[in-house]
């Protein structure tokens, strides 16, 4: 199921580089000189790895 980055929630698995990842946190910043939202998303990989990812407020992530 497909989720936008603003829909996704503390301790969700999405998918990222075909990983299973675990949302460890989440930021929403406001609109910037771009005209869009931002959202940081503070992941756990597989291997126990912290992963930072930044992406506009639409972006799709697959939730499993």
């Amino acid at each position: 199921m497909k989720k936008s980055a603003k829909e996704i929630k503390k301790d969700d698995e999405i998918l990222v580089a075909g990983k299973k990842c675990k949302v460890l946190g989440i930021e929403i910043s406001d609109i910037g000189k771009h005209g869009k939202s931002k959202v940081r998303l503070e992941l756990l990989t597989p291997e126990n790895e912290k992963l930072v990812i930044i992406r506009p407020d639409d972006y799709p992530f697959e939730v499993v």
